[in-house]
């Protein structure tokens, strides 16, 4: 049965996985069910292997007794006998794994020893910050006032046309959209040495299981119900699962991908935050990072990958801190994640532009994901990295609001104008 969580490390190691849940905050995870329902399906399976063993012998007996001419009707009614408690229990072992798999499925990957203890994003530990924000001579406005007003943001005919939290983007704005995701595309290509990928929109379940949506999320997640399929929250969920069943070359690792693509997010859960512009949409635009690693190497990756991130925020000179999250903040499925929060004037606060994450083996155990070695050794589940590299519509309102101009004019970063024609304002 394949595994999510080691299952060894939850016989072996049961006090640190609860505290894990603990940590984390989890609060649909029956451990302690779990464990009570693996000891059962154990001794199922050992039970089971025991009746084929004796099946296969009382078969060889029947076999016997008739090249030697005699009767074997008593053994025949035995071996119907054991054929159907031999089905029955068949029947209730598969059971059993099915219902296993359902609870490992809910069981969070273990924070990384260097993450801080916490309950909630109050407690997150800020790493550095990068930049100074902006003093304004004037009373600066939030980006959903100054979209409308330079004709690049349409919040009401999005809303006549699709309902509330989706944007039309018009005119420049169109373009700056375009223009962002081919500037964070091409530096993750040339300088960042990532190959980039286009992949498909529409996710199965498997996709989704493989890097940790579902079964957690799935009320998060849009869904086409006549095809079972999935609108992707990210990226990250269709690369991933590139690799999804397959033994990778150690010798090609790490593998750097990068993706531009829309994302859909339902957000059931996150009704009346942030959920006014740009920052909260169903449908989004992110340039997503994803890394494929060697375990020994995983955690110098993660580092290397919020660099990554990081550089985009710099090159558009944008204010920004980086954030470590507590194991309350942590979320489901990463062992360690960062934030890169870039500052918005209107909200006066740093707001999260990206997360970077290290799922150290948890998605390739999902997915079926690991690597050889060296020719000859045996296989090994990989390391999964991801990050934002970066959201472009959360990217956009912070140019809008930190270039704004006191006559109402954007400026736009330099580093953007090269794909905007060199237009110099909003």
């Amino acid at each position: 049965m394949p595994s999510v969580l080691d299952l060894k490390l939850i016989r072996q190691d049961p006090e640190r996985v609860r505290q894990a849940i603990a940590a984390k905050g989890e609060q649909d995870v029956d451990l302690d069910g779990l464990l009570a329902l693996d000891a059962q399906w154990r001794a199922n399976r050992h039970r089971m292997e025991q009746m084929q063993a004796e099946r296969n012998k009382v078969s060889d007996e029947i076999g016997q007794r008739r090249r030697q001419g005699e009767s074997a009707d008593d053994l025949i009614q035995a071996m119907q006998r054991l054929g159907q408690e031999l089905k029955e229990l068949e029947n209730e072992v598969r059971r059993q794994e099915g219902e296993l798999r359902r609870l490992q499925l809910l069981v969070p990957n273990l924070p990384h020893p260097s993450v801080p203890l916490g309950a909630d994003e109050e407690e997150n530990v800020e790493v550095r910050r990068w930049g100074e924000p902006r003093d304004f001579d004037f009373e600066p406005q939030a980006h959903w006032d100054l979209g409308p007003r330079a004709n690049v943001l349409d919040f009401e005919r999005a809303a006549r046309i699709s309902g509330s939290r989706f944007t039309v983007f018009k005119g420049a704005g169109a373009q700056m959209v375009r223009a962002l995701a081919a500037f964070m595309i091409d530096l993750h290509v040339q300088e960042h040495g990532y190959e980039e990928v286009y992949p498909p929109l529409l996710v199965h379940r498997d996709s989704m299981t493989g890097t940790g949506q579902l079964p957690k999320f799935e009320e998060d997640a849009f869904r086409v119900d006549s095809h079972d399929l999935f609108l992707i929250p990210t990226a990250e969920v269709p690369v991933t699962n590139l690799f999804r069943g397959e033994i990778l070359d150690g010798r090609q690792l790490p593998i750097a991908m990068v993706a531009y693509t829309p994302c859909f997010r339902a957000e059931a859960g996150a009704a009346g935050r942030d959920t006014r512009g740009l920052i909260r949409q169903h449908q989004f635009d992110k340039v997503e990072l994803v890394r494929f690693t060697r375990p020994d190497q995983s955690y110098d990756q993660l580092e290397l990958l919020v660099g990554h991130a990081e550089k985009v925020l710099q090159r558009l000179e944008l204010p920004y801190r980086v954030t470590l999250m507590c194991t309350g903040d942590l979320g489901f499925a990463a062992s360690k994640k960062y934030d890169l929060e870039v500052w918005m004037p209107s909200y006066g606060r740093y707001v999260e532009v990206s997360s970077c994450s290290n799922f150290e083996d948890f998605q390739a155990r999902r997915a079926g994901i690991r690597f050889r070695p060296e020719p000859g050794k045996p296989a090994e589940y990989v390391h999964t990295l991801n990050g934002s590299g970066l959201a472009i519509g959360r990217t956009m309102a912070a140019i809008m609001e930190n270039y704004q101009q006191a006559d109402g004019r954007i400026v736009i970063p330099p580093a953007l104008r090269p794909y905007m024609g060199g237009r110099e304002h909003l």
